[in-house]
């Protein structure tokens, strides 16, 4: 198992800027290692290249050194394309620019991350070629933006930059969300039931399984760990009722038969909904089942890249049981990874994963565009407990959430 923490839970900071103007000496001197290559040519950089680290005390980051968003000919319009992704998925915004040379390029990056709601640091790079011009520093200042002076080549102004990051770090990332601290009390217990199948790593749990452990732990909660097949008899065995009982959601039609029904059940996928997404819209999302007709396109997406093997869940199971519940053939569409359409119209549904490896600003800007595009969206526990008809079982640990799922279902006269 991994010492290091997962990609998705860290801060995610995007370099941005034009060709050549320091961004990847900036990341070379700020991580004190040669993560990006270094030339005079403009545009060396040729995709996103990212190094994890600790920065202290704010915790695990990603840096994400980018493409120039200035490339050119048919070859730098695929870079820059990569580039635009990594806004997506950006938590805090570096824009690096030669110091003399603050323009309408740098301005519509400003512009780009603040419609984003996206914290940001101006780097006026290679103040050792050119003096700063006052008046665009003030102005930057006056808009909130944190201004920083370097010489990245020999390591100036990097401690700056270091106090910089950690003072305009999201309040979000800081004060992260829990998985469960907040459904499972200290000193309570939640049984966690695993199933070991051939997708399962090898010596190993899959991420959401792992994570929800620790969280249980920060939170000074007891956990028990069991599989599907053994989870009526180690209820059995305690003394009291577990707080919530959450299962991998291939289980959940056993598992939810297993549960006593005063006893909350939920899913991995469900509890991933609420803390890397939207649960109340994906709630939404997944009641347009009813809607779906033969022939429908659904877009299944998958945060990770792993070859999917035997009865896979996004590939197999989701298609299946969706295909019984709507009663008609439908067309599913897959997507893995970064890789997620800039067109969403032609869709009737698009169905997540927990999205477990990226961090929570992707995967709320991937359900804004789905907004935006007016097309539902859900992720793959949700889905999956909707159509097998235990919907409300699913959501019972979530009662606030649940009771909006009722009035919205009553409402439109299909509640299960």
């Amino acid at each position: 198992m991994s010492e290091q923490a997962p990609r998705g839970m860290r801060l995610h900071i995007g370099i941005f800027g034009r060709r050549n103007v320091g961004k990847s000496s900036l990341l070379n001197a700020f991580t004190r290692q040669q993560v990006s290559i270094v030339s005079d040519t403009a545009g060396t950089t040729t995709d996103p290249v990212e190094k994890p680290m600790e920065l202290l005390p704010l915790g695990p980051v990603v840096f994400i050194d980018t493409a120039g968003v200035d490339d050119e000919g048919a070859l730098g319009e695929l870079r820059v394309a990569r580039t635009r992704k990594v806004l997506d998925r950006t938590d805090l915004g570096v824009i690096v620019a030669c110091a003399a040379d603050w323009g309408d390029f740098e301005e519509a990056l400003l512009a780009e991350l603040a419609g984003r709601n996206v914290p940001v640091v101006a780097v006026l790079n290679k103040v050792d070629l050119g003096g700063v011009d006052a008046r665009i520093e003030a102005g930057l200042s006056a808009r909130g933006v944190r201004v920083v002076h370097t010489v990245a080549t020999q390591g100036q102004g990097i401690l700056d930059l270091r106090a910089a990051l950690l003072d305009v770090a999201p309040a979000d990332f800081v004060d992260a969300p829990s998985i469960l601290g907040d459904l499972v009390p200290p000193g309570e217990v939640a049984v966690l039931v695993v199933p070991i199948d051939k997708e399962a790593p090898k010596g190993r749990l899959i991420l959401p399984q792992v994570q929800s452990i620790r969280d249980l732990l920060d939170h000074d909660a007891w956990c028990l760990v069991v599989k599907e097949r053994e989870l009526r008899a180690a209820l059995s065995t305690l003394n009291r009722a577990p707080r919530l009982v959450v299962t991998d959601s291939q289980a959940f039609l056993k598992v939810a038969a297993d549960t006593p029904q005063d006893v909350p059940m939920t899913s991995f996928s469900i509890l991933f909904s609420r803390f890397k997404g939207d649960l109340a819209t994906m709630v939404q999302g997944a009641m347009a089942v009813d809607g779906l007709k033969g022939g429908d396109k659904v877009l299944v997406a998958e945060a990770c890249s792993h070859h999917p093997i035997g009865e896979d869940i996004g590939r197999v199971k989701i298609p299946r049981w969706l295909t019984q519940y709507v009663g008609g053939k439908l067309e599913f569409v897959h997507v893995q990874g970064h890789d997620f359409p800039e067109d969403l119209s032609p869709y009737r549904l698009v169905i997540h994963c927990g999205s477990c490896t990226q961090n929570r600003r992707e995967m709320l800007n991937r359900i804004l565009r789905c907004r935006r595009a007016g097309v539902p969206v859900t992720n793959y526990g949700l889905v999956i407990a909707y159509s097998l008809g235990i919907f409300e079982r699913a959501l019972s640990p979530f009662p606030a959430v649940l009771e909006q799922y009722r009035e919205l279902a009553s409402r439109q006269g299909n509640r299960e």
